[in-house]
């Protein structure tokens, strides 16, 4: 991840702790996950070491490190202080004492449990959260900054996707997987740091919505499913588009048009200020109307920033109402067993001027030849 200017931690540190007083919260324990990086620009590495950001609702907030570590954080003294520890110190003990009286804290969900456990024995008496209890509201709601680095990611799929839809990328007579890691490449290629996944799902396979890529070597005369992303720029792409191999039937072409309807109106409903099911009730009616409901087995839609999966969710019982800044997917999918099956996806961004999409590559059932 880019260093950002201290500026923009600061500001998110004060963000926090606004949200740690309205949630009565009295200190904020962030270890290894995202929530960390977003505060104070570090992502620990996932180690038996602890590392864990103290953050206080008043007060000085603490990076607590293994020595061996320390040299890897860009150190920004007027948004936090480091404490390294040496392998003959008890982290934990430290942690416990940089909490003074706290009595209430939110942990992190990707702390390791081992950490936590000990905590308790410090602290028997304390009251613990999840960190989701202060940070979902900040996180969720994406500033301008980090809009520009979604859309920079995703124009960057947007390339790779054209170049599949226009038949740059062979796929008869390969593997799923190797058009994945053909895919992959050209992620890495156009500027991410890192693929997360790189679905290829023919035929049949496609019915699977996480279908592995394997050994199945594409055929024409069928459908070709990608969904594919990485981060850039330490913010995450997502993309799904599929391709038909030679002559596509009418029975692909219709369920591809209602596919096409439904993604359309999803993106259309991310309307600030109705509820994130909503977006989701709007695709799956349209799917269900023309008789597909039975094969649309996910939600519409997920959150996306620093992490591929974050909230908010758009899925039926979600009633959080759709913010500016909010960023999520939009990917309705038609899922028929041992036949075949499509997705359409892209990234959304909710604006006081409506709904924006991320992705712009042709949404249109691609047919190629090669």
């Amino acid at each position: 991840m880019k260093t950002a200017d201290p500026s923009v931690y600061l500001s998110r540190l004060a963000r926090v702790r606004e949200e740690m007083t309205r949630t009565q919260v009295d200190a904020l324990l962030l270890s290894v996950g995202h929530d960390m990086p977003y505060l104070m620009g570090y992502h620990a590495m996932p180690l038996e070491r602890l590392t864990m950001l103290v953050v206080p609702k008043h007060g000085e907030v603490t990076l607590v490190i293994p020595r061996l570590e320390a040299p890897r954080v860009h150190e920004m003294s007027d948004v936090f202080r480091s404490i390294p520890w040496n392998e003959t110190d008890d982290p934990v003990q430290i942690t416990h004492d940089l909490l003074g009286d706290a009595r209430t804290i939110a942990v992190g969900d990707q702390m390791w449990s081992r950490f936590l456990v000990d905590l308790l024995a410090f602290r028997p008496q304390a009251h613990y959260v999840r960190s989701v209890v202060v940070m979902e509201a900040l996180r969720s709601r994406k500033d301008d900054a980090e809009v520009a680095a979604l859309r920079a990611a995703g124009q960057a799929a947007d390339r790779v996707a054209a170049q599949l839809q226009s038949g740059q990328i062979p796929l008869v007579g390969r593997t799923e997987a190797e058009v994945s890691a053909d895919l992959s490449a050209r992620l890495i290629a156009e500027g991410h740091q890192k693929v997360n996944f790189a679905i290829v799902a023919a035929g049949e396979n496609a019915a699977s919505p996480h279908h592995h890529p394997g050994s199945r070597v594409i055929q024409r005369g069928e459908i070709v499913l990608c969904d594919f992303g990485g981060t850039m720029n330490g913010y995450c792409s997502d993309i799904t588009r599929c391709v038909f191999v030679g002559e596509p039937t009418q029975e692909i072409l219709d369920a591809y048009e209602v596919l096409m309807r439904a993604q359309s109106a999803g993106v259309a409903a991310g309307v600030l200020g109705k509820p994130c099911e909503h977006v989701d009730a709007v695709t799956r009616s349209i799917i269900d109307d023309a008789g597909y409901g039975e094969y649309f087995v996910h939600r519409t839609g997920h959150g996306i920033g620093m992490e591929e999966h974050e909230d908010p969710y758009m899925v039926a019982g979600n009633t959080t109402a759709i913010m500016h800044g909010h960023a999520y997917s939009v990917e309705p999918g038609i899922y028929v067993p041992g036949k075949w099956g499509m997705r359409l996806e892209d990234i959304v961004v909710a604006t006081h001027d409506g709904p924006v999409s991320m992705n712009n590559a042709d949404h249109n059932l691609a047919v190629v030849d090669c």
